[in-house]
């Protein structure tokens, strides 16, 4: 019979994502990845490891496993280049006379 224990260890939680806002107004940034056990913990795991010196104004914490993302391979489907859509060319606008530094 073997001794094997049924605690479950930090690197068995969920990874989670972690999203800090550095001031009002500015966009989330990904700063790193940390394992929690659920969402409460991520979230004073992310304040303790990326805001130590309280410069965050907003965290966003999301498990891994629920972010869906493109396939780079796929890269041609999302991000086609530019040239086969003429409309968004400025040749079809005259610039007045008053802008022409443009």
């Amino acid at each position: 019979m073997s001794n094997v224990s049924t605690q479950s260890t930090a690197q068995d939680w969920p990874l989670w994502e972690v999203f800090v806002r550095s001031k009002a107004g500015l966009d989330h940034k990904h700063c790193g990845s940390l394992h929690a056990t659920d969402s409460k913990m991520a979230i004073q795991f992310a304040r303790d490891v990326y805001t130590r010196r309280q410069e965050g104004t907003s965290i966003w914490v999301v498990r891994s496993d629920q972010i869906i993302a493109s396939d780079p391979a796929d890269k041609d489907a999302y991000f086609d280049p530019m040239e086969d859509k003429v409309y968004r060319h400025p040749t079809f606008y005259r610039l007045p006379g008053s802008v022409d530094h443009m």
